[in-house]
């Protein structure tokens, strides 16, 4: 059933009727002004990269390899061309366009691709802290680390926690698995993390070379990525910092994120970096958190993700992880076309007291949740590692949530290498857990109008909450968490007796392609019956995934709310 109303917010998604998975999809838009970078998608007529090297060579660019593996399409960069420009190069697509051996070329439109952290916190509280063995013989913020161990310090909930300590009691540490960061650079040098790295599968698709070293800035804004490298390879026991979630596993350095604008190429190589050799893709960036932009993966990125979850990981799929993002209640996660995608595991974070954090954004393609600081208490930040071999009790914003979440997957990975990437959206959807999170945002009615649907709100003087809610198979979820707090203990032993999900088939449910008008009283709803193709070689006896793909026209965006309602009456 469709119901589309006139009223604020973005688009909503929908729950799956059998185990539920939250997900959406928001359309891609361009920015409003379009930027041209001197990147190049060149598609050749015959194979080889030495074909590609000799057509590059003869007309002044430089081949950067294969896209996604391909042995037609290549990478060219011009370097007589600035990184950005308003206008395309007609003279320099022309000579690839008009060379027999070229059957179609792009130059590549730039975008911004924003880190997920809050910043003003990170500007207030830079206080780095350097650690020694001869100072303590344990990792000395282990104590600050209350998202693995929660005893309530800095006035938060105890037992409020990833659960982390009772998996590594059955002997599940990460061993094995190797994470990639896909961000600003790993210090991999770091007394912390140099020991887990995995030079193999590393690479800088920035500057094109093998080192993915952060680039140094005054302000240390490229510290991002190694902040979260250690999150989830912190060593253990070092005298260094804290320890990392799967402290015995690999971490990779895909260093993609610091430039001016990002192209579809760059995003594209970086996701389909060594799908072999990579088990889990951390991302804790996307597009920008302002509440008016609605984008998401392009092409080419796009067929990278697909092609990582049908082929990574020698056939059982790579498994992306990412942060849902940092906009408020003034932003829609579901209008982030890579959180709200199928094929990813979306994470939103809470405080050490189960709040939602204040930067949190809602949706319903948020699977579930870890911890991050709220940004109001220095004593809440997340301590991880940090540049130059220092310490950082400040990490925070759903940039620190997404790798929690990615080095419990490693510990779920080591104790079932044979989990597919939908066994480990099941595995997240059945062992997330409401604990004691809950929804301390205040929202004044007058500015929400239908934007919450009645049945997920509670009204408290003139606030109104996310609720959480029981969908028609008895599993609760919420707006702000999803299914609720990753429990590392549970995922792990469920792993290890997981019988693998049968495979998956694709069943188009049906059209709806008579156009309708939103009536006068601001409510349209439309419903769709289908038999799930029986009969056919893609009938559906389990519903796992569903996608709406829904065009329609309206003079602002804001104005109008898309709910989906499940069969079990869910709605979203």
């Amino acid at each position: 059933m469709f119901a589309l109303t006139k009223e604020i917010s973005g688009m909503l998604g929908w729950d799956a009727s059998w185990l539920s998975i939250i997900l959406a999809s928001c359309l891609a838009v361009g920015q409003a002004l379009e930027v041209y970078t001197n990147h190049f998608h060149v598609h050749t007529k015959e194979p080889g990269i030495e074909n590609a090297h000799k057509i590059a060579k003869r007309h002044g660019f430089i081949n950067r390899g294969p896209v996604l593996g391909s042995d037609k399409e290549f990478h060219f960069v011009q370097p007589a061309l600035s990184h950005a420009r308003t206008r395309r190069s007609v003279a320099h697509h022309a000579k690839l366009h008009k060379d027999d051996d070229v059957l179609h070329v792009e130059q590549l439109t730039g975008y911004r691709r924003s880190k997920r952290g809050y910043r003003p916190l990170e500007e207030r509280l830079q206080t780095q802290l350097d650690f020694s063995p001869v100072q303590s013989p344990t990792d000395p913020l282990y104590k600050y680390q209350w998202y693995l161990k929660n005893t309530g310090q800095a006035g938060g909930k105890a037992r409020l926690d990833l659960n982390v300590e009772k998996a590594w009691a059955m002997g599940f540490t990460g061993k094995n698995i190797t994470t990639a960061i896909m961000d600003d650079g790993v210090d991999y040098m770091h007394p912390d993390i140099k020991n887990n790295f995995n030079a193999d599968a590393s690479y800088d698709f920035s500057s094109n070379d093998p080192f993915p070293y952060p680039r140094y800035t005054d302000d240390w804004f490229n510290s991002h990525g190694t902040r979260c490298a250690g999150e989830i390879v912190g060593a253990r026991d070092n005298g260094v910092c804290g320890v990392g979630v799967a402290y015995d596993g690999k971490v990779a350095g895909i260093r993609m994120l610091d430039q001016p604008y990002m192209t579809d190429l760059i995003e594209a190589n970086s996701m389909g970096h060594e799908p072999n050799k990579i088990h889990i893709y951390s991302a804790s960036w996307g597009p920008t958190d302002d509440g008016k932009t609605v984008d998401g993966p392009r092409n080419a990125t796009m067929r990278a993700i697909v092609k990582g979850v049908n082929e990574g990981r020698n056939g059982l799929g790579s498994i992306f992880v990412w942060a849902s993002g940092d906009g408020g209640e003034d932003d829609d996660c579901n209008c982030d076309g890579y959180a709200a995608s199928m094929w990813t595991i979306s994470i939103n974070s809470a405080i050490n007291n189960g709040e939602n954090a204040h930067y949190d954004e809602s949706c319903s393609s948020t699977l579930a949740s870890t911890f991050s600081n709220g940004g109001r208490n220095p004593e809440t930040g997340v301590a991880t590692t940090d540049l130059y071999g220092r310490c950082t009790r400040s990490h925070s914003g759903t940039s620190a949530a997404a790798p929690e979440a990615a080095g419990v997957f490693a510990l779920a990975l080591e104790a079932n290498p044979q989990l597919t990437w939908r066994d480990l959206q099941h595995l997240t959807v059945l062992t997330s857990t409401r604990n004691s999170l809950f929804d301390g945002r205040c929202r004044e009615l007058p500015e929400l109008g239908l934007a919450i649907p009645d049945n997920h709100k509670t009204t408290s003087g003139n606030c109104t909450h996310f609720e959480w809610q029981m969908n028609g198979v008895g599993l609760e979820y919420n707006h702000l968490f999803g299914f609720g707090v990753l429990d590392a203990a549970e995922m792990v032993m469920m792993s290890l007796v997981w019988k693998t999900v049968p495979p998956r088939y694709h069943c188009s449910a049906g059209a709806i392609d008579t156009p309708y008008e939103i009536p006068a009283d601001g409510n349209l709803i439309l419903e769709l019956n289908t038999d799930a193709c029986v009969g056919t070689a893609t009938e559906v006896r389990y519903l796992e995934h569903v996608q709406a793909v829904v065009s329609f026209n309206s003079t602002r965006r804001g104005d109008t709310t898309l709910y989906l309602v499940s069969p079990m009456g869910t709605r979203y």
